[in-house]
């Protein structure tokens, strides 16, 4: 026994592999703790409020559903997704209600033809302003400014010298031919400039204040107009009023939704773009995401990012002197912001939409590239852009021109089953519009600010109450009809007077755009009066600080030079990056 104890005490030599095998398993548990405890390696402001809702989730562990699949970003899971089709309060593809409805923007039998109220030597000239869809509002009030006070229009100009820098005229964005001949009954349309003894007419440069009234227009413009018979207006974007008359507003649809037609070329790759959406998928997701760094930058908002997202923004802050920024996370709380994509996705998944949908995401340059889209794209691995699903002989001719580029994204947003946005810029408003009065498609513009403390706080919660609340705070913001009361809200994104209703007695019976009033119609459904997307005003509200700038009543005198290339950058010109 002696002998057996003194072996005992002495342990026998370990083979080699044994030595390994401990090695490794001593390596791997290092890896797996360093991995666990340390932070993320990437540092951009889309995985930021990920970071901080991963440590709280490991401090304060939820309850989570058995079968599902992990939700995440490069800084580890925070939600696990149930992989079952979500019960949602709402069609995620379209309205039960829409087909109660439908778009109608004829003329009334007092509106007369141009023919009778056009007035000779009276010629309107327009310049446009910003992006391509702030433009678009521009071209489209600058048909019912002709028409108000009886003269012939020019072809609107288009801006080239605004932040967008597009050299493209009018006919190679729109068709020009298609636009003269399909508002002929209502405005006199002509290409060139009014000419005079063969030679071209100088006309008389003027700007009136923005959301201008028919009245303005006739107290401040028809005098001018009387005695120099060519008017030029210039920074021509928002500079007519939401309050009109049901015969001007119908004007206006059938300018925005029926004479205003990309160019064939356009036209084709956002069709062909659609068609190759409809082959991966039946049904598709268009994503309007404005993440791009000076949209981040001119918003002044701030993502959790630190001294490397404040530098960088604020570098590129600074260009515009007039801009500061006092509490950027303000923005944020107030609904300010776009969302981060992660962020969007999230709100997606919560409404209903599982990772098998296919997404097509319409942006610029995304602020932190890849990384940022990351947890987007974790969401929605099916993830598709105009350059992914073009070829390049397609895309080539319209790489050089932002204006180009964003009309393809807007076809194919249109043309989508569901369309989100993160903001509440000009394309966002003119779809929003655009979708309501061709059935009422699927419209999904978040409520920035509601959602705000829910993001904050996910990691507290569990997926099943994070979805919950997401599709309460969502509900009027989804695209239904009647979401909006008429008389409120943006004229370009509601178009109230121009949405007809069916009724049982198979009339129709036009909505009232001027009535506050709570009403049912033969639906059985009222008016949403709940707090809308995003603030809106009456339009006395809209109008009354707009056309009370000038107390003298005539209209402001332009001194700018003719080629509009000496513009004076202006605090207003900011919006232009902020809202196409």
């Amino acid at each position: 026994m002696g002998q057996t104890r003194r072996r005992s005490q002495f342990p026998r030599r370990s083979s080699p592999v044994a030595v390994a095998a401990l090695f490794l398993l001593f390596l791997t548990v290092s890896l797996l703790s360093f991995s666990l405890s340390a932070p993320p390696l990437t540092d951009h402001p889309g995985l930021a409020s990920s970071r901080r809702s991963l440590r709280r989730s490991s401090r304060h562990p939820q309850p989570n559903s058995s079968n599902g699949e992990m939700e995440g970003s490069e800084s580890g899971v925070i939600f696990r997704i149930p992989t079952r089709e979500m019960v949602s309060s709402h069609d995620l593809w379209g309205s039960k209600l829409a087909s109660n409805f439908y778009g109608c923007s004829n003329s009334s039998r007092k509106f007369l033809d141009s023919s009778v109220t056009t007035q000779p030597d009276r010629y309107l000239v327009i310049v446009t302003n910003g992006g391509l869809n702030q433009q678009r509002t521009g071209i489209i009030d600058a048909v019912v400014a002709a028409r108000i006070l009886n003269a012939t229009l020019v072809v609107p100009k288009l801006d080239q010298t605004s932040f967008w820098k597009d050299s493209s005229n009018f006919s190679e964005i729109f068709d020009i031919d298609w636009f003269i001949s399909f508002l002929a009954k209502d405005v006199n349309i002509i290409k060139e400039h009014p000419e005079k003894g063969g030679k071209a007419m100088r006309p008389y440069k003027m700007r009136v204040p923005r959301k201008c009234t028919p009245k303005c227009y006739l107290n401040r413009v028809l005098p001018a107009l009387l005695k120099k018979h060519v008017i030029r207006m210039t920074k021509y974007d928002y500079r007519l009023s939401n309050k009109l008359d049901t015969d001007l507003q119908k004007l206006r649809c059938r300018v925005n939704y029926h004479a205003l037609r990309f160019t064939d070329q356009i036209q084709e790759l956002g069709e062909t773009i659609i068609k190759r959406m409809r082959e991966k998928s039946r049904y598709f997701i268009a994503l309007h995401l404005r993440f791009e760094p000076d949209m981040l930058a001119f918003s002044g908002c701030y993502y959790g990012g630190g001294e490397k997202e404040k530098r960088e923004l604020g570098s590129i802050r600074k260009r515009w002197k007039t801009l500061h920024i006092s509490n950027p996370e303000k923005g944020r709380r107030q609904g300010r912001c776009p969302l981060t994509p992660e962020e969007v996705g999230l709100m997606l998944r919560a409404l209903g939409y599982r990772s098998d949908v296919h997404i097509y995401v319409a942006s610029g340059e995304i602020y932190g590239g890849e990384d940022t889209l990351a947890p987007l794209k974790l969401l929605f691995p099916n993830f598709h852009t105009k350059e992914s699903l073009s070829r390049n002989e397609e895309l080539t001719p319209f790489l050089t021109h932002s204006s180009r580029m964003a009309a393809i994204d807007f076809i194919v947003c249109d043309g989508s089953d569901a369309f989100v946005t993160n903001n509440n810029g000009n394309m966002a408003k003119i779809l929003a519009g655009r979708r309501r009065y061709f059935g009422h498609k699927r419209t999904i513009r978040p409520r920035a600010k509601q959602l705000y403390p829910l993001f904050m706080n996910r990691a507290n919660i569990s997926w099943d109450a994070f979805s919950s609340q997401v599709q309460t705070i969502q509900k009027g913001s989804m695209g239904e009809p009647m979401e909006v009361m008429p008389g409120r809200g943006e004229f370009h994104a509601n178009p109230a007077a121009c949405i007809c209703e069916k009724t049982d007695r198979k009339s129709v019976v036009e909505l009232n755009s001027r009535s506050n009033q709570e009403t049912v119609g033969s639906t059985g459904i009222s008016k949403h009066t709940g707090e809308p997307t995003y603030p809106n005003y009456t339009d006395e509200e809209a109008d009354r600080s707009d056309t009370e700038d000038d107390a003298t009543g005539r209209g402001t005198i332009d001194t700018e030079a003719d080629d509009d290339s000496f513009v004076i950058q202006e605090d207003s010109e900011l919006e232009e990056i902020l809202s196409d």
